[in-house]
């Protein structure tokens, strides 16, 4: 039974909360004489946190963008690693190019002594070096007045004169003249065998005497060696701290 002048709750908790609403200064009264501290926190720690989520999203954003950044930058620096492999290799190859044509421009100054041995050969003299200067002109104008007679023809003509040594010799055990023609390279192959191989060939036809063909380097594979031999070339095959001088 409700006493008169008293209302009921629902109609006191509808009257209250009325006045609430028309009055937002009481409703923070209300908050604090109800709520402890830890609740009345709670909206400015949902603040701060709603605030550093934020923050966390703009440092996912940067990383996101960073880590992207140095996947660009693994792939560019994976590309300048193989470009520089690429280069190495070339050096590489340059030098031991290189080294072949340190050998070829020593042969200018040692081969006569060298061949002069090996081959029993005596007053052994560069006729054409295409290393160096030539001895004189006296083979350059006898392959051109062969070149122009038709005896060889141009391309025969350019063997010649690409020959990297050719030396004019006679033989000691019966002082017959002979030509020999040398390629040298660091690393003897079937190229260098079949280029001795021709130009001693043009010049037995030019001159109508026996030629010697040669090859010279540091190191052959078995199968040019034995093609060197099919064909009568001569192989000479150097230590590497050897010279053609300190092998005679």
């Amino acid at each position: 039974m409700v006493r008169a002048g008293t209302l009921d709750p629902e109609s006191l908790v509808a009257r209250i909360v009325a006045e609430l609403e028309a009055s937002p200064a009481a409703q923070q009264l209300l908050l604090r004489a109800l709520l402890t501290n830890e609740f009345r926190d709670v909206p400015l720690r949902l603040d701060r946190v709603e605030a550093d989520i934020r923050e966390m999203k703009v440092d996912i954003r940067r990383l996101k963008s960073d880590v992207a950044e140095l996947k660009s930058d693994v792939a560019e620096l994976k590309s300048d690693v193989a470009e520089l492999k690429s280069d190495v290799a070339e050096l590489k190859s340059d030098v031991a190019e290189l080294k072949g044509d340190s050998l070829e421009f020593k042969l200018p100054q040692r081969i006569r002594p060298f061949l002069s041995q090996k081959l029993a050969l005596r007053g052994a003299r560069i006729m054409q070096s295409a290393l160096g200067p030539d001895q004189g002109n006296e083979l350059s104008e006898a392959v051109e007045r062969a070149a122009d007679a038709g005896v060889i023809t141009d391309a025969e003509e350019t063997r010649i004169l690409a020959t990297d040594l050719i030396l004019r010799a006679r033989r000691k055990r019966n002082r017959s003249p002979v030509w020999v023609a040398v390629e040298a390279s660091h690393t003897i192959d079937g190229y260098d065998v079949d280029r001795a191989h021709e130009s001693a060939g043009v010049l037995q036809r030019m001159f109508g005497e026996d030629p010697v063909a040669a090859v010279m380097g540091y190191a052959v594979r078995a199968d040019d060696r034995r093609r060197a031999e099919e064909l009568g070339v001569e192989v000479f095959v150097l230590e590497r701290r050897q010279s053609p001088a300190s092998s005679a």
